[in-house]
């Protein structure tokens, strides 16, 4: 671990002497659960990170800074495991490009699923997919 990645990951409290170490975290409300990197799909360009995090509004996708996909028509947002769930869809991608946050409705269990998939519905082909590791 890298000095810039502990300092992100660490804040600490001074207590009468003591110190605690608390993760950031805690005190933001949020955690990621999962996260993977996309590739593309049926000769498509898809890249980037994508995290799946718990917040105190709900679970949220959020893909990083370093999104990139090279345009389709209808791209939706979904989850799948083994595979793209239709059921799992839960968004229409809103840019090509950059950081994003995606709410998951509550009828979504992204604790069931190891992909998350960037899908042309128009022409039911996958046009990205990143694999979920749990953190």
């Amino acid at each position: 671990m890298n000095l810039s990645t502990l300092v992100k990951a660490i804040s600490v409290v001074a207590l009468g002497g003591a110190v605690l170490a608390l993760p950031i975290a805690a005190f933001a409300g949020e955690r990621t659960i999962a996260s993977g990197t996309f590739e593309g799909k049926s000769g498509h360009a898809t890249t980037g990170g994508v995290s799946v995090q718990t917040t105190s509004a709900g679970t949220v996708v959020v893909l990083e800074q370093d999104f990139a996909f090279d345009g389709a028509p209808d791209p939706k947002l979904g989850f799948g495991k083994n595979g793209y769930d239709a059921a799992a869809k839960f968004s229409p991608l809103r840019s090509n490009t950059g950081k994003q946050s995606y709410s998951i409705p509550a009828n979504i269990d992204p604790a069931a699923y190891n992909e998350i998939w960037v899908w042309c519905e128009k022409y039911a082909v996958p046009l990205g997919v990143a694999t979920l590791k749990k953190e």
